[in-house]
């Protein structure tokens, strides 16, 4: 959209910092362990991660961008890498492709998807209430003209600045920054999309009531050794991911693995809309600071859609009122 067009001008001077802060990317040593768990030999390095009262440290500013698909493509079908000749093919074109254009500080790691669970990298097929539920979504994008547009309730919460997408966030085409600080006891995750922040708490506390539903749900971390896992519930039903439910269950997983580097998984589940679990790792890459993202209600693409439907209201009554004559 035209406002999304004028925040991403916003972001390319990130990008430009961030490609001389972050340099080259780690991936060029990555093998078939790369969606397995972290080895017991970056288990034990790990430890050097340490927060002064002796928590994992996961803090500093980092980017989830990546050129890997969420999906495996047919032509990979039954293969969780690519050949070296085919990721060297992959590369260069990603390269031509950059000429003219900022430096994307992205990577491919040699996979074929980012999902690695089921095996196929492909999400499972939506259960028959799920496909309903996309068909009637999809219906309902099909306005020629769009609108009506009455007030901004009637526009997307990406335009309204609400929130740019629900969670878990998977690599999109900028805005791919986090920034994450710690103190005992909470985690919190700035995302660079908006102005969003999570506010985990580590306190064993169960989660809020059902009748209690959020724009990005209520998080509970714990530590299992050196990871991080942070579950989440209680979405609205405005957020799907997916095409999910508000009843969908989110469970995440940080591991440091690296000065420069944190090994990301999830693994969402929601019976209403997939047949069973599924999940994804999503390198995450020491970056630059992260800058603000301007982004409020009272934007350029409210007026610009809003005016475009009274002008149309205008219209309309203009030549019903020649039909009557």
């Amino acid at each position: 959209m035209l406002g999304d067009r004028i925040l991403a001008s916003a972001a390319v001077p990130m990008a430009l910092i961030v490609a001389g802060l972050l340099g080259s990317v780690p991936g060029a040593a990555q093998t078939s362990s790369t969606s397995k768990a972290p080895s017991a030999s970056k288990a034990a390095a790990a430890k050097k991660w340490r927060t002064s009262w002796g928590d994992p440290d996961l803090q500093g500013s980092w980017l989830n961008t990546a050129v890997t698909p969420l999906e495996r493509p047919a032509r990979y079908q039954g293969r969780e890498f690519m050949t070296p000749q085919e990721r060297a093919e992959a590369e260069a074109k990603r390269a031509e492709g950059e000429k003219g254009s900022f430096y994307d500080p992205s990577y491919l790691d040699g996979r074929t998807s980012l999902i690695y669970d089921p095996p196929d990298g492909r999400i499972p097929p939506l259960t028959p209430e799920g496909q309903k539920r996309k068909t009637a979504w999809h219906e309902s994008q099909r306005r020629d003209p769009p609108g009506p547009f009455n007030g901004p309730e009637d526009l997307n919460l990406r335009t309204r600045c609400i929130i740019r997408d629900p969670l878990p966030r998977v690599p999109a085409n900028y805005v791919n920054g986090f920034d994450l600080v710690q103190t005992p006891g909470f985690v919190a995750i700035t995302m660079e999309a908006l102005h969003d922040t999570r506010l985990i708490p580590l306190d064993g506390h169960p989660h809020l009531d059902p009748s209690v539903r959020q724009w990005y749900g209520d998080p509970r971390g714990h530590w299992e050794g050196d990871t991080l896992v942070v579950e989440t519930t209680n979405f609205n039903d405005r957020t799907r991911f997916e095409n999910s439910t508000q009843n969908m269950q989110l469970v995440e997983r940080w591991t440091r693995v690296a000065d420069d580097r944190i090994d990301y998984r999830f693994t969402v589940s929601d019976p209403a809309t997939w047949p069973k679990p599924w999940s994804a790792s999503i390198p995450w890459n020491k970056s630059g600071p992260i800058f603000e993202y301007a982004c409020h209600e009272d934007n350029i693409d409210l007026y610009a859609f809003l005016s475009v439907a009274r002008f149309n209201d205008r219209k309309a009554a203009e030549a019903a009122k020649k039909g009557t004559k």
